[in-house]
């Protein structure tokens, strides 16, 4: 005969079959959650889950190690391992270092990252255009718990030179001294190398208006460009060339300049440092319309006083200019010291230099380290005669301040941005910064072949040989 239990015991079955349940709920998801980890994670990640470390070295000018690891949790541990700052971004991916600075590690979580592959960047000026670029690939069947090790990049810091963990040729082991030396020298003996193109090119008007205004021509568009021997790039130019066409006006000269813009985006042109009225100023949209792919516009101004300037894009500026459109214009004579004494030196009264030169400056985009467009062994060489004089405007058209030194010939400063200097001053080395117009003379006193660069010695020389933003002076 079956027996119904007293509510008060039914109570208490009822609480212990609950607990029991209960019990073998939460085993069972502890037991599901040891399977999910063992068997790969998350598969909306699209892998296999298992977490991979990167190792990553970052130098003068390249990002070196294995860099692959499975879909999932990824981490790079990233060494500088070079002499100046870096970072690592990967934008794809929302995620950067920042600066880090010589010697430092650090560690850079990617989170979950899904298969494909993800471009690796050095964004510092210049760097990525100097070959600091890179591929993660991410796919399965890798196992790279510690992937990268055999680079050396995480913690390789008894190497004196800096350079530890890496070959020239980016390959794992020692530095091979002996290559670097060879590529040196073979580096040298390139200069100067012949490539295709020649920027700095005076341009002439199209036409005299019959009211004496002078109207000139100029279309802003992508071409190749051969920034060094081998090297092809698409450069953003006015006219096709890098840098753009030299202007040259007189004082109470009245200019017209028509441009067409064959460039994928709207473009405008500022005349930096040139006295203009402020419909032409060229700042897009605030001073005028944007002028769209397809269109032409035309700026017209007089000029009344002399003045050393440049023109180039404000609209897309960050793109345009380091991407090659920047040229000088200027109003009048340049600027020379003569007849007086600075510093002791007498300065001659008939000094009249052979040579008139723009030295403009780059250090980033598709042109990257360079002198008039041009990365050594193709940088053009300065050629006088034993005791000319010459003149020389830098403009520095980049993203950074460049220290330009001249050896053996001092430098007379006689103008900064195109305004005479009431006390002119000797330099061994001129800081020209972002924007900045620094005009010199010098007299060629002495025979040889003088080396003349920027003093920021990683924009001018890499594992590899000379390179970037070194040129000669030649003295016959």
């Amino acid at each position: 005969m079956q027996t119904t239990p007293a509510p008060g015991e039914q109570r208490s079955w009822a609480k212990a079959t609950g607990f029991l349940i209960a019990l073998y709920l939460v085993g069972l998801a502890m037991i599901a959650g040891i399977v999910l980890v063992a068997g790969g994670g998350d598969s909306a990640s699209g892998g296999s889950g298992a977490a991979s470390t990167v190792a990553v070295e970052l130098s003068e000018f390249k990002i070196a190690g294995d860099l692959m690891a499975s879909p999932g949790p990824v981490t790079l541990q990233v060494t500088n391992a070079g002499t100046m700052e870096h970072d690592l971004t990967i934008e794809e991916l929302g995620k950067t270092t920042g600066a880090i600075p010589p010697g430092t590690t650090v560690t850079l979580d990617l989170g979950t990252v899904d298969a494909g592959d993800y471009s690796v960047v050095c964004t510092v000026a210049g760097h990525e255009g100097s070959g600091m670029t890179a591929t993660l690939q991410v796919m399965e069947g890798m196992d790279h718990s510690t992937s990268g090790a055999s680079t050396g990049a995480a913690g390789a810091t008894d190497d004196p030179s800096g350079t530890a963990g890496g070959s020239t040729d980016g390959s794992s082991g020692e530095m091979d001294y002996t290559k670097m030396d060879e590529d040196m020298l073979a580096s040298f003996a390139e200069f100067p190398a012949t490539t295709k193109g020649t920027g700095n090119q005076p341009l002439e008007p199209t036409e005299v208006l019959p009211d004496g205004t002078k109207r000139f021509d100029l279309t802003a568009k992508i071409v190749d460009w051969e920034v060094e021997p081998g090297t092809t790039v698409k450069a953003w130019t006015y006219n096709g060339m890098v840098p753009a066409p030299r202007i040259k006006l007189d004082v109470g000269d009245t200019a017209e300049f028509v441009l067409k813009n064959e460039l994928p985006v709207n473009t405008d042109i500022h005349w930096h440092g040139i006295t203009v009225p402020f419909d032409q100023d060229g700042v897009a949209p605030i001073t005028q319309d944007p002028i769209e792919p397809g269109d032409t516009f035309t700026y017209r101004f007089t000029v009344t006083k002399p003045e050393i300037g440049m023109y180039h894009p404000h609209l897309h500026g960050q793109m345009g200019l380091p991407n090659g459109m920047f040229g000088e214009i200027q109003v009048g004579d340049t600027p020379v010291v003569r007849g007086r004494t600075v510093s002791g030196v007498q300065i001659p009264a008939d000094v009249t230099p052979v040579q008139d030169i723009p030295m403009v400056l780059n250090d980033a985009g598709v042109i990257g380290f360079s002198l008039n467009g041009k990365s050594f062994p193709a940088t053009e060489p300065i050629v006088v005669n034993e005791g000319d004089w010459v003149s020389m405007t830098y403009f520095n058209e980049g993203f950074q301040s460049h220290p330009m030194h001249l050896h053996q010939f001092p430098q007379l400063v006689t103008a900064i941005d195109g305004i005479p200097l009431d006390q002119p001053y000797w330099a061994d080395t001129i800081l020209v910064g972002p924007g900045q117009r620094y005009t010199v003379q010098f007299k060629a006193s002495a025979k040889g072949t003088w080396v003349f660069h920027c003093h920021i010695l990683n924009h001018a020389e890499r594992e590899d040989g000379m390179f970037g933003m070194v040129t000669a002076v030649v003295v016959q």
